[in-house]
């Protein structure tokens, strides 16, 4: 866990992926894709039935290690829109744990169907919301280009994968825009057990920030903050 500052607030980046932010007592975790193991066994993929289960158990232990109040999920919860129906009872239980723990909200996205995230909430407990200002910081599934407040967002599952000395580093990472007049905005690694990742410098994820006038990557490696720039204005100034 380590220290991050995005814009006047500092939140702390974990090596789990989640991001906690101690003035709000808040644990930020995006895209949980719950149940996709299951998904690709209907579709002839069998893959070990218990991601969901390992999700859980590590936002679970993400809120023992930090005290968090609240968790938000930034999107993405489910799979695909028939993911809450095929959650087990164990990880059902594990969720409603959760939720009679801490103040949880689903944040809704592209892969959650209205149904799926009102049966998770009426079944398992939380709030659902489109988007959720907290602070001052929005948090919503998809950064939004143009956006001028201080932004949380998920849907892009960024991963690093650069060369540096010789040695080839490929971890999940945030992607932090950063402006000298604007407020700084945040897409989150991908939380879920089976999420796979897209190039942090990919050109999506940039016009998905933009505008800025520098975007870097940030991991939390062995209790330091590892930052690499990916893109700045200047280099493609005409």
């Amino acid at each position: 866990m380590v220290p991050l500052s995005f814009g006047t607030t500092e939140l702390l980046l974990r090596s789990d992926r989640s991001v906690y932010w101690p003035d709000e007592k808040t644990l930020f975790v995006a895209d949980l894709h719950l149940e996709k193991a299951s998904f690709f066994a209907q579709h002839g993929q069998p893959l070990p039935p218990y991601d969901s289960r390992a999700t859980l158990e590590r936002v679970a232990q993400g809120v023992e290690e930090t005290g968090a109040q609240r968790v938000v999920t930034l999107g993405d919860n489910f799979h695909d829109a028939e993911g809450a129906t095929r959650l087990e009872d164990v990880a059902c239980d594990m969720l409603r744990a959760l939720t009679a723990r801490v103040e949880w909200s689903w944040i809704t996205g592209n892969h959650d169907g209205p149904s799926d995230a009102a049966w998770a909430a009426t079944n398992c407990g939380g709030t659902l919301h489109e988007e959720l200002e907290i602070g001052g910081i929005v948090c919503r599934h998809e950064a939004q280009p143009g956006e001028t407040r201080r932004e949380l967002s998920g849907h892009w599952h960024p991963k690093l994968d650069v060369t540096v000395r010789g040695r080839r580093i490929r971890r999940p990472c945030a992607v932090i825009a950063r402006s000298d007049s604007r407020e700084p905005r945040m897409v989150l690694p991908a939380f879920g057990t089976f999420t796979g990742g897209m190039d942090a410098g990919h050109a999506a994820i940039r016009r998905a920030l933009s505008p800025a006038d520098r975007i870097e990557a940030a991991c939390a490696v062995r209790g330091r903050l590892v930052r690499l720039p990916l893109w700045r204005a200047e280099q493609h100034a005409a």
